[in-house]
């Protein structure tokens, strides 16, 4: 974390958004940005946590809300491409083709960076991570503040990412200037990051576009491993992420249900399941169930996780046992990812 003086203890204004007040809504929140505050808003995504990716100490004061440490670089959120031009040195070809494939869009591009951009808010990298979302106030608020906005997820640091205004007030109520309510998000996991700067484009963490559009258009895709990740080039890589309160224990395999049915009848306490729906059928009577969608319909299982697993955390269970028996094509890979992310068991069946 960084060492600055607290932010903490001030009044956080909500703004309510709809069809009809978007403008008004980016105008007003647009001023606080300019002016250094800090703004949580709706993306397609999570909700994110935004100031003036320029200006060091508003990033600073994204750290301190967050409690996040200074060296997990933070993504960069544009209005359009050419404002990408401002704070990347060069835009390869391949960056060029996959911005034009995928924004807006949750597909954020790791660019080589221009020293505009402050050391706080790429974590001390040559690099910069870049995204255009594809939401009507974060495009808004990005246009009336004038400055790219540099956002996290707009939680406390390690705990599940908000997917509604709610999430971010348990969290920062009182050490943020203003929240607009844009209901729940629509996707429910971060963007998907990937590494333009090298030969091979690289994955460096799987989200809201899955691989296998990405191989459609550019090919071969580099994906990461836990050896990349001592100097993170992209948030959500190196440290621990997305965990509830609760203890949570992941099930994979072959025999899933059987193993969650044997889990939940032997522990004594409190107990939430985070089911596939055909899981849900054969596991017994025990528990808080919550069913996040069925296998392949990987789409409502990120939806639902982030808020699944905040939802338990509000009912005080003691451990959650989440079913992995889930697709891991398209957004499916995400979802995987931020489970085993935000456990502290892996029990795989035969």
């Amino acid at each position: 974390m960084i060492p600055e003086e607290p932010i903490f203890s001030k009044p956080t204004r909500i703004l309510y958004f709809n069809q009809h007040n978007t403008v008004e809504v980016c105008r007003f929140a647009g001023e606080v940005i300019r002016h250094g505050g800090l703004v949580a808003f709706p993306t397609e995504t999570v909700y994110g946590l935004g100031a003036d990716a320029l200006n060091q100490q508003a990033v600073k004061n994204i750290f301190n809300a967050k409690e996040r440490p200074a060296d997990n670089p933070l993504i960069v959120h544009v209005s359009c491409i050419d404002e990408v031009k401002r704070i990347a040195k060069s835009t390869p070809k391949i960056a060029q083709v996959l911005m034009d494939a995928f924004w807006p869009g949750p597909l954020t591009l790791v660019l080589p960076r221009k020293n505009i951009v402050p050391d706080v808010t790429t974590g001390g990298l040559d690099t910069v991570a870049v995204r255009m979302p594809d939401h009507p106030v974060a495009l808004g608020l990005i246009k009336e503040a004038g400055v790219p906005i540099a956002a996290p997820s707009a939680n406390t640091s390690g705990k599940p990412s908000p997917t509604t205004a709610q999430h971010v007030m348990d969290d920062l109520g009182g050490k943020i200037d203003m929240i607009i309510d844009g209901g729940r998000v629509v996707i429910g996991v971060e963007s998907t990051v990937i590494d333009v700067t090298g030969n091979i484009p690289a994955l460096l963490r799987p989200g809201g576009v899955g691989i296998e559009a990405l191989q459609e258009i550019v090919g071969r895709i580099r994906v990461s491993t836990p050896k990349d990740v001592n100097v993170p080039h992209s948030p959500g890589v190196k440290y621990a992420h997305y965990s509830p309160e609760a203890t949570v224990v992941l099930v994979t395999g072959d025999d899933v249900a059987g193993a969650i049915k044997k889990l939940a009848e032997e522990y004594e306490g409190k107990i939430g399941l985070l089911l596939c729906k055909e899981t849900a059928e054969t596991v017994g009577d025990k528990g808080r169930k919550i069913i996040l969608g069925s296998r392949g319909d990987v789409k409502s299982i990120a939806r639902n996780l982030f808020y699944s697993l905040r939802l338990l955390d509000k009912q005080r269970v003691e451990l959650i046992i989440a079913d992995g028996s889930f697709s891991v094509e398209g957004v499916g890979l995400a979802a995987m990812n931020r489970l085993k992310k935000a456990s502290s068991k892996l029990i795989h069946t035969r």
